[in-house]
């Protein structure tokens, strides 16, 4: 198996990044310790005003698979649905480099 990353976008409902953002980051501990996840970092984009950058490593496609059927993640994601006015990414081979 090799590692599976994304780079995903969130664009906030107009006004609404710093909310969404804070409602993600207070649910850290929800990731931490998830089986396979070796980072999930969120970014403020610096010229887009609503939109928010998520990266992701984690082990294998299957433990990002396998996250989203987590309670606690589906819990978060239900939370966070009326700050997001779109969402979309793309799913990237990790190669190499610092920190891999």
């Amino acid at each position: 198996m090799s590692k599976f990353a994304m780079f995903g976008k969130l664009t906030a409902v107009p006004g609404k990044r710093q909310e969404l953002a804070a409602m993600m980051l207070s649910s850290g501990d929800t990731l931490s310790g998830m089986e396979g996840c070796i980072y999930y970092i969120i970014h403020e984009a610096e010229e887009e005003p609503d939109v928010l950058w998520i990266t992701e490593l984690w082990e294998s496609r299957e433990a990002h698979a396998a996250s989203l059927q987590n309670e606690q993640v589906r819990e978060l994601i239900g939370r966070c649905r009326h700050l997001i006015a779109d969402a979309g990414g793309i799913k990237v081979k990790p190669l190499g480099g610092i920190g891999f």
